[in-house]
């Protein structure tokens, strides 16, 4: 089968993730994959799977600007000259260009939704969902039928998929690697988030946590890794509650597996989330988590037996959390190794592949 994604850019994020694990799985697979974005520090990891890249100038928020009509030309003959059987958005603004391509061409749209979308007019009247829509989890299915009025069998739950060969415990040496970059200590007990720095994220909450962490953890530390339009927002926070010594941040990486098992404790505060691929990688390399109990991280987490859920916005629980598994580091492996063993059971890579290779055949053009 011949698979086009579209998506907006290829930086690193959770969509970015999402498109080189089922495009490593198809390709593994037999199938063809072709990547179109504007492009982004991602492209070579793709290439290198075996996905091939075509760059356009798609890069925007809006879904009528002038530059996606402009690259239709180049889709459709892209489309025709590989024989791509089916469409596969990944983002709003892709979904419309893409509905706009499979109008042309004639060729399937099937697109996947990995959050939440605002209601807004322009969206319910020029829905562009296309054939079938993908929901990463349980309340995106809820959110696509009660504010989308998307018709339940069009709708397929396929939660992400983890790559367990790339997200796997690592030993202390790698540990001690990570920590040596980053000049922190082997034993300095470190909490750390990898997430975009967006106000949906609620990193501002985490912050917040940490004067009441570091009372009962003098010596521990906060790592955020990321970027985002809240970032300077962010660090004068931390500034303000003279966190400076014990906050620090990092740009976002494309090899998040690498550093995940240098944190003791993996937090995700966020106020809403479609499922939360960064926890399901966290736990894949054995990293005890607290996260919010909001969306589809509900699903990842039993409260107390493979983590802990918290409610969002408050900032003393998560922080009451945290130092209950900062103290008790063999509570806090018991509770990943259950993480781990439910992320192999459930959201393996393998089953993400087979799940929306039979999305793609139900709908796909031959």
């Amino acid at each position: 089968m011949n698979i086009l994604f579209l998506t907006t850019h290829a930086n690193t994020g959770g969509i970015t993730s999402y498109i080189l694990t089922l495009g490593e799985g198809l390709v593994s697979s037999g199938h063809h994959v072709w990547v179109v974005s504007s492009g982004g520090d991602a492209v070579p990891r793709m290439e290198a799977l075996g996905m091939r890249h075509v760059r356009l100038n798609i890069r925007t928020k809006s879904e009528v600007h002038p530059k996606l009509w402009l690259s239709l030309g180049a889709l459709k003959d892209l489309t025709w000259k590989n024989e791509i059987n089916i469409i596969h958005s990944q983002t709003r603004v892709t979904q419309v260009l893409g509905h706009a391509l499979s109008r042309l061409t004639g060729i399937p749209m099937v697109t996947t939704c990995h959050g939440f979308f605002r209601p807004r007019w322009f969206r319910k009247a020029f829905p562009c969902w296309g054939k079938g829509v993908i929901a990463i989890s349980k309340p995106v299915v809820r959110h696509l039928s009660e504010d989308f009025h998307v018709p339940q069998d069009r709708i397929h739950w396929i939660v992400n998929g983890v790559d367990l060969k790339r997200f796997a415990p690592a030993d202390d040496v790698q540990r001690r690697l990570v920590r040596q970059e980053w000049k922190i200590a082997g034993n300095t007990p470190l909490i750390g988030i990898i997430a975009r720095l967006s106000d949906v994220k609620g990193i501002d909450v985490l912050i917040r946590a940490m004067p009441r962490v570091l009372k009962e953890m003098p010596g521990a530390r906060l790592m955020i890794v990321g970027q985002g339009p809240e970032e300077a927002h962010l660090k004068k926070l931390a500034v303000d509650l003279s966190l400076s010594g014990e906050v620090f941040f990092r740009n976002t990486i494309n090899q998040t597996n690498r550093i995940l098992p240098a944190f003791d404790v993996f937090a995700m505060p966020s106020l809403m989330e479609g499922l939360g691929l960064s926890v399901m990688e966290a736990q894949a390399c054995g990293v005890p988590v607290v996260a919010s109990a909001v969306g589809g991280l509900v699903d990842l987490i039993e409260d107390g037996q493979s983590g802990f859920l918290v409610p969002s916005r408050d900032e003393s629980v998560l922080a009451d959390r945290l130092i209950t598994l900062l103290k008790n580091p063999g509570q806090g492996m018991a509770m990943a190794e259950r993480a781990r063993l439910n992320i192999q059971e459930h959201f393996s890579a393998d089953i993400m592949v087979q799940k929306t290779l039979q999305v793609y055949e139900q709908y796909s053009r031959r």
